[in-house]
């Protein structure tokens, strides 16, 4: 142990979500890499209300491009942005809005229902046990 720092062993403390009667080993790895790949899911997710957040920043700097052109005197090369660029869809007949909305009801939401479905059909009604066991594990627990 550090004499900066207290230890990281906690094994007195009992796993967060313990494993229900019954469950065995390969459901909990497999529930795991499922919960795994929800995470990924949410990650992508959260990207793409990244891109969405910076296409519409885009969008409101490229406006303000678009008047500074104007006052600049440069009216044909504003009128030209602001005819193809201001307001234009990202992905046909889409704005990112839509794309967003679009993953969330079709994809993100779909996904998230059925693992907990999958969890709940295999009796383990609390998400990441694999990791609340790895938790007890790594901290000593018995």
């Amino acid at each position: 142990m550090s004499a900066d720092h207290d230890s990281a062993e906690r094994p007195d403390r009992p796993p967060v979500h313990p494993r229900p009667d019954g469950v065995d080993d390969a459901t909990v790895e497999a529930l795991g890499t499922l919960s795994e790949a929800l995470e990924v899911i949410e990650h992508a997710r959260g990207l793409l209300y990244g891109f969405h957040r910076l296409s519409g920043t885009a969008d409101l700097t490229l406006q303000r491009a678009v008047q500074q052109l104007r006052e600049a005197g440069h009216t044909g090369l504003a009128a030209q942005l602001d005819d193809v660029l201001v307001g234009r869809d990202v992905v046909r007949d889409m704005w990112t809005f839509e794309i967003v909305e679009a993953y969330d009801e079709g994809y993100w939401q779909v996904f998230r229902d059925l693992e907990r479905t999958a969890r709940e059909q295999l009796g383990v009604h609390e998400p990441h046990v694999l990791e609340s066991e790895m938790k007890h594990r790594e901290q000593g627990g018995r």
